[in-house]
């Protein structure tokens, strides 16, 4: 057991937090016993994924204020009391949270909420939407983060000294940075963007597995497919998801979108033909090829009003004028609020709406806060496209 490791910051804050090291479920249970009362808790976790598809909790740090604990996962499970905090009561405060949260699913088969991203609500205050813990903390607080564990091995035992003061200050300053935060949303009117934005990653955080028959929407080059080729990448891409996951490799281990996407290009039919795509792996061939080969077959006797939609070009004059004029309606209101365009509309929902105004179909307008704002001049701006 590592015992309770207590540590002064006066060279980095005001604060001079107790750190706990907490490696059995007693002492797991008796912290959440200390905040289960408190209104914000601030979480964050370390890990390691190189060689798996799911990631392997290798810390997992929360503070209310005061005292910061350090769960060591590789000694403890997850118990009912840490479960209960995570999804009832105090409000949890993460920054840039996609991973954390599914460290935490993998870990504590919990979900997270009520929950505040502070790198989501430093974007709705107008600053860099991918802005990072320590800038974060630096712009705040005026305080430079120490960096150098950054990169350390968070699964050996024991942890360094300077290990546990960088794990613990993760979280005693996402308090501190919370507190401007909130101030300066409030002012702006804008703590309800951010609550209805956390709904969403809470949302999308729990459908994670559904998401595999959407992976094959990341693909830029969808629009150099037919419908019958689309297809066929859309059934290898779920099927690589869903198999990474099974037997927990890195979907590049397994085989990677390039060569799916190749794949779906030749449409083959026998092995030697999958054994001429460019960087396949022998291995691969020889355990899952007759498997492609059927997901292959598959989409080549889908009927045709099944298939996905064809993808228009960008390079299209047509595409290119709608493009544009989306974008400047978007510049124009981000312009207005101070934030960053792609706060309000990422490039991938400027394409759907393209996609389905140049078909004639329900135009997937956004919705909530934005919607209020952008809806109406997007379909105008689409309209006046058409008429020109």
């Amino acid at each position: 057991m590592k015992p309770p490791l207590f540590l002064l910051l006066d060279d980095c804050m005001t604060l001079t937090p107790e750190i706990r090291w907490i490696d059995n479920p007693e002492a797991l249970d008796a912290a959440c016993a200390e905040v289960a009362q408190a209104e914000v808790i601030a979480l964050d976790t370390e890990f390691f994924r190189e060689k798996t598809f799911h990631p392997i909790p290798a810390l997992i740090q929360f503070s209310a204020g005061g005292v910061a604990w350090l769960i060591d996962p590789l000694q403890v499970d997850c118990t009912d009391a840490f479960r209960r905090l995570l999804g009832e009561g105090p409000l949890k405060l993460l920054h840039a949270s996609s991973e954390d949260l599914e460290v935490l699913a993998h870990w504590a088969d919990a979900p997270v909420a009520p929950l505040v991203d502070t790198q989501i609500a430093q974007a709705l205050l107008g600053e860099d939407p991918a802005m990072g813990y320590q800038r974060l903390v630096q712009h705040w607080t005026g305080e430079t983060l120490p960096k150098d564990e950054t990169r350390s091995d968070w699964l050996k035992r024991p942890l360094s000294d300077s290990q546990c003061l960088y794990a613990a200050l993760d979280v005693v300053f996402l308090l501190k940075v919370w507190e401007h935060q909130r101030e300066a949303l409030e002012r702006l009117g804008r703590r309800e963007w951010l609550d209805a934005d956390c709904c969403e990653l809470m949302a999308q955080a729990l459908r994670s597995d559904q998401a595999d028959g959407e992976w094959y929407r990341r693909q830029r080059q969808l629009w150099r497919l037919t419908p019958r080729q689309i297809e066929a990448y859309r059934l290898l891409t779920t099927w690589r998801e869903g198999e990474a996951r099974r037997r927990n490799l890195p979907r590049g281990w397994l085989v990677n979108d390039r060569v799916l996407y190749s794949m779906a290009e030749r449409m083959p039919e026998k092995r030697h033909q999958l054994a001429e795509i460019e960087e396949i792996k022998p291995s691969l061939i020889k355990r899952d090829g007759d498997t492609l080969l059927a997901l292959v077959k598959q989409s080549r006797q889908c009927e045709a009003e099944k298939l996905p939609p064809p993808q228009p070009s960008p390079l299209a004059p047509d595409y290119k004028r709608r493009m544009k004029a989306l974008k400047q309606v978007v510049n124009r209101c981000a312009e207005q609020l101070g934030v960053a365009p792609e706060v309000l509309m990422r490039r991938r929902d400027l394409e759907a709406l393209i996609a389905a105004d140049l078909v004639a179909d329900p135009l997937p307008l956004p919705q909530g806060w934005r919607g209020e704002r952008l809806a109406a001049p997007l379909k105008q701006a689409l309209e006046e496209v058409q008429a020109s």
